[in-house]
């Protein structure tokens, strides 16, 4: 069975108040129209055809998807219509899924059931409600069958009073499509070529219609103002808070949890509240995260603790280090493992070496970093000439001064140390003490201080 998806996503949306297409907006980082299309990718659609009219080209440059089809709805003629307007590149015996743009929790466990329903006949997909209004009504006869759907403006009052709501999703023949489709006519409250019309023409040819019921109200539910919005975001935290959960973390408050994105989580792990995950992130096991950190793109090793206020970007932290409070590390860095980065220090595209410590008020850019360096409080690597980029290179066992200034391209060798407010303009020879208070200078035969028993 060859399968097409036609996403309809035409509607201008005037009740989301916005120069932004509805079906733009985000829930859970990602536009719906795009969650949509992640649905209709999973199914292993043969070919996708999304139906645009409003806002087309924002639309179209905002989806980057070259297996999409774009399809133009030039007017606004009701369902029946805008399907219509993708047919021409339909072949006859393939399944057609129609799915809606602006409602973007269905899953694929809902839709697959779907597929393998039409198999015999037309599958549509209803939800029951305790408040059906707005929705169209499925209607049966006395057997139980479906024989036709109306649409809450033609409804009858006896008829507005069924619970079971038509969610506008439906898999069916091609061919049966696109025969009934061209019978449709617009005689009804709105005006407009009715998709659900298509119902009873099937039953009027023997076509079996067969139900098949979402698992919630939340997968079939659409958006069409800021405030359903909101409440699609936090049905799809929701999930990413469950998910955490059964993977083997502790939510401090799973209401106030955001994943914008996708995260994988290991045994053991504890997140504090206001905490955003964004892109791809992995925690390891036993890993912690304080309140009101921003971590994005980022692997973290086993039990790591990543203390409050501390943004993470395009990193990697190695396993038993400590980031933070109010840190910052910037894309391109690498933290080896067992490495302590404290208050107000910002890594930026550097390697920080095993059990090396930045624990405050530094800035580390473009550096590489050997093992067992300890960086004093107030150290900047100052990497930019004005026009350029520099490296600077801090080899194992190094120690700076505090408020030192390393200016790139330069070396501190293999055990030496910086005195405070040295400005290292020229290599630091290995194991040598180097100083800058008016003139750098390089004691020989210096020997480090031991620490006292």
């Amino acid at each position: 069975m060859s399968l097409s998806v036609i996403i309809l996503a035409a509607g201008q949306g005037t009740r989301m108040r916005s120069g932004k297409p509805k079906v733009l907006h985000e829930v859970g980082g990602k536009p719906m129209l795009q969650r949509v299309l992640d649905n209709a990718h999973s199914l292993q659609a043969r070919e996708i055809h999304v139906v645009f009219g409003h806002g087309g080209e924002q639309v179209q440059e905002t989806i980057c998807d070259e297996s999409v089809q774009w399809v133009l709805q030039a007017e606004q003629l009701g369902t029946g219509h805008a399907v219509d307007q993708a047919m021409p590149g339909i072949a006859d015996e393939d399944t057609v899924l129609i799915l809606y743009g602006d409602v973007p929790l269905t899953t694929t466990r809902t839709l697959q059931p779907l597929i393998d329903a039409a198999s015999d006949g037309v599958a549509l997909l209803t939800v029951e409600l305790e408040d059906p209004m707005g929705y169209g009504r499925i209607i049966r006869n006395d057997d139980g069958q479906v024989m036709a759907i109306v649409e809450e403006k033609d409804a009858s009052e006896e008829q507005c009073q069924i619970r079971e709501g038509n969610t506008g999703m439906m898999a069916l023949n091609g061919g049966q499509l696109r025969s009934w489709l061209s019978r449709l006519d617009n005689s009804n409250a709105q005006g407009e070529y009715y998709l659900t019309d298509v119902i009873a023409m099937a039953v009027s040819d023997g076509v079996a219609v067969n139900a098949v019921e979402a698992d919630s109200i939340i997968e079939v539910s659409g958006v069409n103002n800021r405030i359903q919005l909101a409440e699609m975001e936090r049905a799809w935290q929701w999930r990413q808070a469950e998910a955490a959960m059964i993977a083997g973390a502790t939510l401090a408050d799973p209401a106030r949890f955001d994943v914008r994105g996708e995260l994988r989580v290991g045994e053991d792990v504890s997140i504090d509240v206001n905490v955003v995950f964004e892109g791809t992130v992995s925690l390891g096991k036993g890993v912690s995260i304080g309140p009101n950190c921003v971590l994005k793109n980022v692997h973290v090793g086993d039990g790591v603790q990543i203390l409050a206020n501390t943004v993470i970007e395009d990193a990697m932290i190695g396993a038993g280090s400590r980031v933070g409070p109010f840190a910052r590390i910037r894309p391109g860095s690498e933290l080896k493992g067992h490495n302590h980065i404290g208050n107000f220090v910002e890594i930026k595209k550097s390697i920080i070496g095993e059990g090396s410590k930045v624990n405050h008020l530094t800035y580390i850019g473009d550096t590489i970093m050997g093992s067992g360096v300890n960086i004093g409080a107030g150290t900047i690597t100052a990497n930019y000439d004005g026009a350029n980029k520099h490296q600077t290179i801090i080899e194992d066992n190094a120690s700076t001064g505090s408020n030192s200034v390393l200016i790139a391209p330069v070396k501190v060798g293999k055990g030496a140390t910086l005195g405070a407010a040295t400005v290292l303009r020229k290599e630091a020879p290995e194991g040598q003490l180097t100083m800058s208070l008016i003139k750098q200078k390089t004691l020989d035969g210096w020997k480090r201080p031991i620490k006292k028993k």
